[in-house]
């Protein structure tokens, strides 16, 4: 019996149209990795996280489910989960998640805001306004409940007057940047990834990293946005010595993703050889993509390898800890 992906990505699709992302979150989840940091509401530059990074708990959840549930007689029942989910949101049921992962997390999209704050950029933030982009649904094809969602999430850009924003991870960037303007009339919306923005703010690092680094290029920046040099930039400035794995830039090896909740053998085997690939040339890894992070350190667990978001490796380096 394999994993009912029918009735999972009915699941998954019914939550975006209804609640506004594949796997809903609280008002606290979404936005409780900005307390503290004094970001101003709302302007016409923004930070968006497109709640990837804020999801990642919930999708490494539903990811052990599916794969404990694949084989047991339980997966009979995901239809009438799906018919009850149509009702009253069985998420919370599928995606149980705890405080050290959600911290794991909204500690990214912290050094994240400080590195951009460190480097003198001014943005605001939409809080609870913020909508995920709809990544899973358009990687899956789904046409017709993708498009009014990009309209959704585009109309509420436009109505907090918003005409720049500063993405922090590749999935995000690329359905702002390059999907959206395709299926959206008179779209006008400057879209840059906050490792651009970085790049281009002539950061100084306070403190060197002296360590050799190896990197994992996310296929979504390095293919469909051109986003290469930027991360070897911000690494090396701070000291860092960059080492090119087996598949790298352009060539870069698939982590296992997006797809991990829909086949997760599959993508653990994917992210397997990655893993292998990485640790073969050292024993630092980093990547930039909240999937990537995800499936690279889950499959590193048995490893000598450590993996560890770019932002943690930047924040190090130039802000004051």
């Amino acid at each position: 019996m394999a994993v009912p992906m029918k009735h999972v990505l009915g699941i998954l699709l019914d939550n975006l149209s209804k609640r506004g992302s594949v796997l809903p979150l609280s008002r606290g989840r979404s936005i409780g990795w900005a307390k503290g940091l004094n970001i101003a509401t709302g302007g016409k530059t923004v930070i968006y996280t497109g709640l990837m990074y804020q999801l990642m708990p919930s999708i490494i959840a539903m990811e052990k489910m599916t794969c404990k549930f694949a084989d047991s007689w339980i997966s009979n029942f995901y239809g009438v989960g799906r018919t009850v989910n149509k009702v009253i949101s069985i998420t919370p049921f599928m995606t149980w998640t705890n405080a050290d992962e959600r911290a794991r997390f909204n500690s990214i999209l912290q050094n994240i805001a400080k590195l951009l704050q460190v480097a003198d950029v001014d943005f605001g933030y939409l809080y609870g306004e913020e909508l995920y982009t709809g990544t899973l649904v358009h990687d899956e094809g789904i046409d017709n409940v993708f498009r009014a969602h990009a309209h959704k999430v585009y109309g509420m850009l436009k109505e907090h007057n918003v005409e720049r924003v500063i993405t922090v991870d590749p999935h995000t960037t690329n359905m702002l940047k390059s999907v959206y303007p395709k299926i959206i009339k008179d779209y006008k919306l400057e879209v840059k990834s906050y490792l651009e923005v970085l790049a281009e703010s002539n950061l100084k690092p306070l403190k060197k990293l002296d360590q050799d680094i190896v990197i994992h290029d996310s296929c979504v920046y390095a293919r469909y946005e051109g986003i290469i040099d930027q991360p070897r930039q911000l690494l090396e400035n701070a000291g860092a010595q960059i080492i090119e794995p087996m598949n790298t830039k352009k060539m870069t090896y698939c982590c296992g993703g997006p797809v991990e909740s829909l086949f997760p053998i599959k993508a653990r085997t994917i992210a397997d050889n990655r893993v292998e690939q990485l640790a073969s040339v050292g024993d630092r890894s980093v990547t930039m993509c909240p999937i990537c992070f995800v499936n690279l350190r889950t499959a590193a667990e048995t490893k000598s390898l450590s993996v560890k978001d770019i932002s943690e490796y930047l924040v190090e380096a130039y802000c004051d800890q």
